[in-house]
């Protein structure tokens, strides 16, 4: 079951080149049952991402770009009056899909931005107080420009703590940008893409990841890394208790992907940076660090015994 997520890892990365360990993130995150924010600066492929994953696990998709003059309804749907039927009959927006790709999220005023918290909370909207269920799995990936970029409105911190990954692509190293340079057109490269799963293997493999066994010193040692973010004056505000959580269903899916049915200390490591960076606030800044709390919290795993 989970080799089949192995091959849509090597799909991805024929389109996304020199990005292995990214791609394994974004689907790490995805069979958590998990949404995806991916922020970066424009022209690193983040649209190109989120596009080749959904191709290659059978995904309806859908794209939404987002402005500073989208409204919530443009988002969820609205309900037009039709004379034939006389009476208003609702129209179903883009987030009635498997996956919506918020692409430049944070140019959406916070009042669109919101629009998208019940959807990823519940996998529901309500709108004109009806409440609708959306397809299932259903998954927000969305793409974020820099905060200091003229023109974005930074994400709440609720917001955040809805995207249980956050990953950065950054530039590609000499060899990957020449394959990319010398190489086909990637928006050519995903016309060709086939499916490699299937939603329902997708949610198999969801529901698979309750098997994978996490020991009772397993626990403690993420309790001890949540506790640590909550002491002294690094972090404004420490882990909460859903992004614990989080850290645990991550480190699950990254156990299952190393063939392995109980999670490691290794497992929590290799995810503890992108599950919980985004979601906390440095007291303090790290001199010569855009990202300082993932600096911070690499800190920090060198202090928590395992």
């Amino acid at each position: 079951m989970f080799s089949k997520v192995h091959e849509v890892a090597r799909q991805v990365g024929q389109i996304i080149i020199g990005k292995d360990t990214q791609i394994r993130q974004a689907l790490v995150c995805l069979l958590a049952g998990g949404h995806l924010l991916i922020e970066d600066v424009p022209g690193v492929g983040k649209t190109t991402l989120a596009h080749a994953l959904a191709i290659s696990l059978g995904l309806n998709f859908n794209r939404l770009q987002f402005t500073s003059d989208l409204l919530p309804a443009d988002v969820i749907g609205v309900s037009i009056f039709e004379r034939e039927k006389s009476q208003f009959v609702f129209h179903p927006g883009p987030i009635f899909t498997q996956v919506l790709l918020a692409d430049e999220i944070n140019r959406a005023t916070p009042k669109t931005q919101s629009a998208l918290l019940e959807a990823m909370e519940e996998h529901q909207v309500t709108a004109e107080g009806q409440t609708r269920q959306l397809p299932e799995p259903f998954f927000v990936i969305a793409t974020q420009n820099p905060t200091h970029q003229v023109g974005t409105f930074a994400l709440p911190e609720s917001q955040l703590d809805r995207f249980l990954m956050c990953l950065s692509l950054g530039y590609p190293d000499a060899a990957a940008e020449r394959a990319l340079l010398l190489g086909e057109d990637r928006r050519s490269l995903l016309k060709a893409m086939t499916p490699v799963m299937q939603p329902q293997q997708l949610m198999q493999a969801q529901q698979a990841l309750r098997q994978i066994h996490t020991s009772s010193s397993l626990v403690d040692y993420v309790q001890s890394l949540a506790h640590a973010t909550r002491q002294g004056d690094i972090f404004a505000e420490g882990m909460s208790p859903r992004a614990a959580i989080a850290l645990l269903q991550a480190a699950r899916a990254w156990a299952a992907l190393e063939g392995r049915d109980h999670v490691l200390p290794e497992d929590v490591q290799a995810v503890l940076i992108p599950v919980i960076a985004h979601r906390l606030r440095p007291l303090r800044s790290v001199s010569g660090k855009v990202n300082a709390s993932s600096e911070l919290l690499a800190q920090l795993m060198l202090k928590v015994s395992v």
